[in-house]
């Protein structure tokens, strides 16, 4: 069984479930990573947001937003799977459906990312290629990658 991927604009999500995003991102970003930052960033009303849920439990997530809104193309952000879900490897899905989200809401296949350093490989196998230098970023080393 695999998480049921399910993508909403900002207006469309529920309380719950945008607690249970908000509960996620904190959780991973902010416990997880020991990174205090503001995460609630006044992007996510622009964002598309792409949900996994399985057996009814929010365990993948990330953000979708069109060309321009976050970076010149299409990007993805706040790429999360929960960690005790980790060893399935739903990222691989999740990535998958937001490329797919991607083409399919924006008509676009070109995408940039801001990705942590030690996931590269991860996201090489997607497609994505290093265009950057590392940089810190909330003091976690990133890279730009793109997706052509």
């Amino acid at each position: 069984m695999k998480p049921k991927f399910e993508i909403k604009p900002f207006k469309a999500l529920s309380l719950s479930e945008l607690y249970q995003i908000l509960q996620l991102r904190s959780e991973v970003f902010v416990v997880e990573q020991k990174c205090v930052y503001q995460d609630i960033d006044g992007k996510d009303e622009k964002a598309l947001h792409l949900l996994g849920v399985y057996d009814g439990v929010l365990v993948a997530y990330a953000r979708l937003f069109q060309p321009g809104d976050y970076f010149e193309f299409a990007s993805i952000g706040r790429v999360i799977v929960k960690q005790e879900y980790r060893d399935k490897k739903w990222g691989h899905d999740l990535i998958r459906e937001a490329i797919k989200g991607i083409s399919e809401q924006f008509g676009t296949s070109e995408i940039t990312i801001s990705a942590q350093l030690y996931l590269q490989r991860f996201y090489e196998n997607h497609g994505f290629i290093q265009t950057s230098e590392m940089y810190l970023e909330d003091d976690i080393p990133h890279i730009e990658m793109k997706k052509a």
